[in-house]
């Protein structure tokens, strides 16, 4: 989810930060960002269009000195980009009482700004034992994401068919992740567990996606992933990981789609820190 609604996750803007440096300022563990940045991130090689996302963040750092650590956050993004046309297709109710998009015609879309809208929450619970740590981590998206009839990844360029701007495509979504950590042994040695999901249209099911005439296809298929893995911590600076991706799709009446698809991802990674 992370990589389809922010790619890259870097983007050129500006930003204000409030962080009390003295421990002992009674508001030491608050920290405080927000900023306006162009939007589609390092994906895109110019801004192509002048609408600013804002983007702000609130977080609650851990107090160390404590044997069990909690912290969170809560964040949004309010922003959009620039429509290409006038059309624009939101969820809607058919004539037939089916789930299908509605098209909003209004010569006047035409330039508007579409709304990206996303909200966040998170947090985080580590407990410390005399040779190893046990960690759990949630985070929780909600919002709404324009993208195409085929896509919602947030473009880098205004979406074009052939240097033909195309029609906007407005999705509500949500999505979440879940950590389970645990040192094995000692500090070296690390099992992971995660669990997420995307679903980039809250508001249809799997029996509406595929029906004729609907407009709903892969763009609006609900993903989920279990992963399990291994780290193994060779210096402070270098780790090795073992890592199985269990990807489970909504089953539609969408060909390819009918059944869950055969993706599952194995990964071996060395990893640097500098």
């Amino acid at each position: 989810m992370s990589q389809i609604l922010l790619p890259t996750e870097r983007d050129v803007g500006m930003m204000i930060t409030f962080e009390p440096q003295k421990k002992t300022h009674k508001l030491a563990r608050i920290k405080w960002d927000a900023g306006f940045f162009n939007g589609q991130g390092l994906s895109g090689t110019t801004d192509f269009d002048s609408h600013k996302d804002f983007i702000s963040r609130l977080t609650i750092k851990p107090d160390k000195s404590q044997k069990n650590e909690i912290s969170g956050g809560l964040s949004i993004l309010r922003g959009g980009w620039k429509q290409g046309t006038k059309y624009v297709y939101t969820s809607g109710v058919a004539q037939t009482g089916e789930q299908t998009f509605v098209v909003d015609s209004t010569p006047s879309n035409l330039g508007k700004s579409s709304p990206r809208h996303y909200y966040g929450a998170d947090i985080q619970y580590k407990w410390k034992h005399p040779h190893t740590e046990t960690e759990l981590r949630a985070e929780y998206w909600w919002g709404t994401q324009p993208g195409t009839s085929n896509s919602t990844t947030n473009p880098g360029n205004l979406p074009n068919l052939n240097g033909v701007p195309l029609p906007t495509y407005i999705r509500h979504f949500d999505g979440g992740f879940f950590y389970f950590l645990q040192h094995i042994i000692n500090m070296k040695h690390q099992l992971v567990i995660k669990f997420d999901w995307y679903d980039p249209n809250i508001k249809v099911t799997a029996k509406d996606i595929g029906k004729p005439n609907s407009n709903l296809n892969s763009a609006d298929i609900q993903f989920s992933t279990l992963g399990i893995g291994y780290v193994y911590y060779i210096n402070l600076q270098t780790k090795v990981t073992f890592y199985y991706s269990i990807i489970r799709n909504e089953k539609c009446l969408l060909a390819g789609y009918t059944a869950d698809q055969r993706d599952d991802v194995f990964t071996w990674r060395l990893q640097f820190r500098f």
